[in-house]
């Protein structure tokens, strides 16, 4: 029996802002938040109905769609179709939690979860930076020593009791 090895939800992902990180070079490739408007392959399980092929054109839409899109990314098409097939079985009122759990499997292994994206290297990107969020990634350093001025606001005591009782 073989042990070890990456393993979806098998202990922390690698911290792309942590400083471990930036020494090993690690980085997230940003998906766009707009998501994808190329075109759409055709679903590739056996008689789709009208829900499938609508949830399958919205999936596709999805920030994720520029990555599956690639032609890397290519043998993943038939894991998205069944994410789609088991979304639509999922509607229903009457689904059972194995049905359920495997929806959650599958949106793992397609990237449509925090975990599968970062699992994947993958981040969706911010539409428009803040003031709080730059768009110029800082290392752990840089944001170690950005630190607002002025006095740390405090809680009412009244507040601050009541947390203890």
């Amino acid at each position: 029996m073989t042990s070890g090895g990456a393993r979806m939800r098998g202990g922390p992902l690698p911290d792309p802002n942590s400083g471990r990180s930036d020494k090993r070079g690690y980085k997230l490739e940003a998906l766009p938040a707009s998501g994808y408007d190329g075109p759409i392959p055709d679903f590739p399980l056996p008689d789709p109905s009208e829900r499938e092929l609508e949830v399958w054109q919205q999936t596709w839409r999805l920030p994720q769609g520029c990555a599956w899109s690639l032609p890397s990314e290519r043998w993943r098409r038939h894991g998205i179709a069944m994410y789609v097939r088991q979304a639509v079985r999922c509607e229903s009122p009457e689904v059972g939690a194995a049905h359920l759990a495997q929806l959650h499997r599958f949106a793992d292994q397609v990237g449509l979860t925090d975990a599968g994206l970062a699992f994947m290297g993958w981040k969706v990107d911010r539409a428009e930076p803040t003031p709080e969020q730059p768009s110029e990634r800082m290392s752990s350093r840089q944001r170690l020593l950005r630190v607002p001025e002025g006095p740390v606001p405090r809680r009412p005591k009244s507040q601050r009791n009541s947390m203890r009782s």
